[in-house]
């Protein structure tokens, strides 16, 4: 079974940074994907960014492009979303999630992932 356990949330004022971590277990890890997602109270769930299986290619919101990275450590089964210059509106909880299947066709897309941690909250003050 797929386990996905996020950490490194917290409360930073706008203009920080913060690195959210996620460690899998249950399959092998290098073989697939991952994603961060987050959603804000009262808000949908909505995408933030993805990695492909190597970690040569990543994918982005628009809102975040350019602030956040994301990036994998296939060694240690971790994920990584480094997040910079933070916004207030940046805050909600945030998510990782993991596809069903090794073939990705839309990174973006809450359908393509199966797997989600239990999220982990980032607040900005502005």
């Amino acid at each position: 079974q797929v386990q996905l356990v996020e950490s490194g949330g917290g409360l930073v004022q706008a203009g920080g940074s913060l690195r959210l971590s996620c460690a899998a277990s249950g399959r092998t890890f290098s073989s697939y994907a991952m994603g961060w997602f987050r959603q804000a109270t009262g808000k949908e769930r909505e995408f933030v960014a993805a990695v492909n299986w190597s970690g040569s290619s990543t994918y982005y919101a628009d809102s975040v492009k350019g602030r956040f990275t994301i990036s994998r450590d296939n060694a240690k089964n971790t994920v990584y979303l480094q997040m910079n210059s933070l916004k207030p509106e940046d805050t909600a909880v945030y998510y990782c999630a993991a596809p069903g299947q090794i073939r990705v066709r839309d990174y973006a897309s809450l359908r393509t992932y199966a797997y989600w941690g239990q999220g982990t909250q980032v607040t900005v003050s502005s």
